[in-house]
């Protein structure tokens, strides 16, 4: 196995990882204690900015509108799970909207090159 094969692979496997604690830290009951990011939307901002960029390291042949509506759709998700009544946890639309603007921010570097290709091809 090559270089690449092995480095995609990790990066699935963090991908994946990353994936599955950020649902499980938002549907298991909050403690008493106090949070580590004490703004949620700045946390929701920081677990979905790093799956974004987790994403497209493990998935670099995907379009990056198809992981960004993947990601934001998998952030709706969480929070439609956290409506539940049986998830003794908050649901808000706001940090659904957090965690798309991570996703877009996360992006924005990878897709600006390729806008600036697009748009020299043109002159």
């Amino acid at each position: 196995m090559d270089r690449s094969r092995i480095a995609a692979l990790l990066a699935q496997l963090a991908f994946w990882g990353a994936a599955a604690v950020t649902l499980i830290l938002a549907v298991v009951p909050e403690s008493g204690r106090p949070p580590l990011i004490p703004w949620d939307k700045a946390a929701h901002f920081l677990a979905f900015y790093v799956l974004t960029l987790l994403a497209a390291a493990a998935f670099p042949r995907r379009p990056l509108l198809l992981l960004a509506l993947a990601l934001s759709a998998y952030g709706a998700a969480i929070e439609l799970i956290q409506a539940l009544p049986i998830v003794d946890r908050d649901a808000n639309v706001w940090d659904w909207a957090a965690d798309s603007v991570a996703i877009g921010a996360a992006l924005l570097p990878l897709v600006i090159p390729r806008w600036r290709a697009w748009l020299g091809r043109d002159r």
